[in-house]
């Protein structure tokens, strides 16, 4: 099934039906099934009794979120996986999936159904975009990761092939951490991708802007002489300077499309400017749009994190995801971003020129990038 840009967002709400529920009444549903003993894991429903209100009687709607207060997800560096599983899924398989570990120590998660979901809509966008099908080069982090897992699942959908990489991004990390640098890793990223791209012809390739960056440097000839006709970034930031160099020098008949997010949000799909709409901000030529229900993000006031900053300025990113896999409220990422209005492809607000947020607050938790 094939769609169009002009009818993306119903097309999204025929194959994915949640999301097209009231983000309210999503909002309700979620408190009832993340706080009954019967539903809910063992790590929100022993919070319950702590707090100072009844989030199944007084969160009447997403507003109302806002008495859980901000989210220290240190929590989620020490949960137990199996306390984290909501008991309504006891009885179904999943999958513990761990953060990069930008800011410290990784957080870890559990997928029961997130995954399928994240592959549906992004598959759809493939779609509109004209590009989905065909094998795939993963030049992503897998093992614990959910990024190379994601790609797994969008070409299983497909029956597509996967060409993964071995890929650790702690080790850059951790270099860069203690001092080192990262260049004798990526070189070794690098060589692993050449080969696959010497050796098959896939259709698409997963990575990181930086990744990407270094990959082109290297590149013998155009991408799309190997038969790459779209690549899909995510991960870590990329300047509109490099953006452009990217666009104009090295990925001349490919499609670009880049997401903003990450283990703990999920996917922020890209929105390109169209004629007619006003001008994105940021220099970059797009931004990115969280479908709610699942997930919502807000560019808060990095003084006043509960002040929402109005269309135009920037300010930080707070997050507040609603899955049954996973509730996290009031989440203050690590990113700083414009906050955009809604946009023709996805109506709701979105972010755009996404950059780590240490660069505009002094004193910020130290964010290691790395190559992821």
């Amino acid at each position: 099934m094939t769609t169009t840009f002009g009818t993306l967002h119903d097309t999204l709400r025929q194959r994915v039906p949640e999301l097209a529920v009231d983000l309210d009444a999503w909002t309700r549903r979620m408190m009832r099934w993340h706080f009954d003993p019967a539903t809910g894991s063992p790590f929100w429903v022993a919070r319950r009794a702590k707090l100072r209100f009844d989030p199944v009687e007084d969160v009447n709607g997403f507003a109302a979120l806002d008495l859980f207060g901000l989210f220290d997800k240190a929590e989620l560096r020490t949960a137990s996986a199996r306390d984290l599983r909501p008991r309504g899924y006891q009885d179904r398989p999943f999958r513990v999936f761990e953060t990069g570990g930008t800011t410290g120590t990784p957080c870890r998660i559990v997928n029961v159904t997130r995954l399928a979901y994240d592959v549906e809509i992004y598959r759809t966008v493939l779609e509109a975009r004209g590009v989905a099908g065909g094998d795939v080069l993963a030049m992503t982090p897998s093992g614990p990761h959910a990024y190379g897992h994601f790609v797994e699942g969008l070409a299983d959908s497909w029956r597509g092939a996967v060409h993964a990489i071995d890929f650790d991004p702690r080790w850059v990390k951790a270099a860069l951490r203690a001092g080192g640098e990262a260049d004798a890793y990526t070189a070794h990223l690098i060589d692993q991708t050449l080969a696959l791209l010497a050796a098959e012809r896939p259709s698409l390739l997963f990575t990181t802007s930086r990744l990407l960056l270094e990959l082109a440097m290297r590149l013998p000839r155009p991408l799309h002489t190997y038969g790459i006709r779209a690549v899909c970034t995510g991960g870590t930031s990329c300047s509109a300077a490099e953006a452009e160099f990217l666009r104009e020098e090295h990925l001349v008949g490919v499609e670009w499309i880049d997401t903003y997010g990450n283990t703990l949000v999920g996917h922020a799909l890209q929105a390109d400017a169209v004629p007619g709409a006003p001008e994105l901000p940021g220099g970059t030529g797009h931004s990115y749009h969280l479908p709610p229900p699942f997930a919502v993000l807000k560019v808060v006031d990095p003084v006043d994190p509960w002040r929402e900053v109005a269309v135009g300025e920037r300010g930080r990113v707070r997050a507040t995801t609603l899955l049954e896999d996973l509730f996290l409220p009031n989440l203050l990422e690590r990113d700083s971003a414009i906050r955009t209005g809604p946009h023709p492809w996805f109506p709701w607000d979105g972010v755009a020129a996404v950059r780590p947020f240490q660069e505009d607050a002094a004193g910020a938790q130290e964010a290691v990038e790395g190559v992821y």
